[in-house]
């Protein structure tokens, strides 16, 4: 595995923006980016000047994995690392050799969630919102229309409209502003 040490003075104490992993077919750690090492292991860093394949392995499989029993359930969308919230984006590599088991077979992107002033997870928890719902009242939030939220999602406008008035179903909101006066009575 090649991972880099994290140093005293090398790189920095606080949990990072973003990480990469590259993980081989059984979920064992190829590559780690000084980033990636620094979000599964905080708060941890501060510790330990380096880190053992299989400390970073148990931390690959407590936070990123949504049933760590079963490694093949797949990875989490949304994780915690300290008081910071991360997504994590799974990538299937597929090899072209026919020795596939020394081929890479997950690439995972961590990056840290854009925060507002209040924990938009914990609000789409309470009201039982999607993924996508919760990132449509990110956008919201942000004061974008419909019509730049769909752009920004990938998705058409009439289904950003959907997303809002199943989102205002949920929070008991009959108004985009009146989510967004949900959220900040909620959050307070």
């Amino acid at each position: 595995m090649s991972f880099l040490p994290i140093k005293e003075g090398g790189i920095s104490m606080k949990p990072s923006a973003e990480g990469f992993l590259l993980l081989d077919s059984s979920f064992k750690t190829i590559y780690a980016s000084p980033g990636a090492i620094e979000i599964l292991t905080y708060p941890e860093t501060h510790k330990k000047t380096d880190f053992s394949e299989e400390y970073l392995s148990r931390r690959i499989q407590s936070l990123l994995l949504k049933a760590p029993s079963s490694p093949k359930s797949g990875f989490v969308t949304d994780f915690k690392s300290g008081k910071r919230r991360y997504t994590c984006r799974a990538f299937s590599l597929n090899s072209h050799s026919r020795d596939s088991d020394d081929q890479p077979s997950v690439a995972l992107l961590l990056e840290r969630s854009r925060r507002l002033s209040l924990d938009t997870f914990q609000m789409a928890e309470q009201f039982h919102l999607t993924q996508r719902e919760r990132e449509t009242v990110e956008y919201l939030m942000q004061g974008l229309t419909s019509k730049e939220i769909a752009a920004r999602m990938n998705i058409s406008p009439n289904t950003v409209k959907a997303f809002l008035r199943l989102i205002m179903v949920k929070m008991g909101a009959s108004t985009r502003s009146g989510i967004i006066g949900k959220i900040f009575a909620e959050g307070n």
